[in-house]
């Protein structure tokens, strides 16, 4: 049976364009989101998004089901699951 740790997933490294690596909390790349998407048309949305109607839905969506998001031509967002050692 798979341990349940396997499955949290508290850090994420973000890559952006032009952008050194971060890494950020789940609440601080929730909160990336947003404001990306927020900054993005309605039409330029992927498909699945635009049917939810709250940011913070739409965020909360791709952080569960994504790990990454088009946010223009020649640029990208990308984002994975890190555990990170104390």
């Amino acid at each position: 049976m798979p341990d349940s740790l396997m499955y949290q997933h508290d850090d994420f490294v973000v890559l952006e364009t032009n952008q050194p690596e971060q890494f950020l909390t789940a609440f601080e790349l929730l909160e990336k989101l947003k404001k990306v998407l927020q900054k993005l048309n309605l039409e330029d949305l992927p498909q699945d998004l635009r049917s939810i109607n709250s940011v913070e839905a739409q965020a909360q969506y791709l952080l569960d089901t994504s790990c990454e998001l088009d946010v223009g031509v020649g640029q990208y967002l990308q984002w994975y699951a890190v555990r990170l050692e104390k």
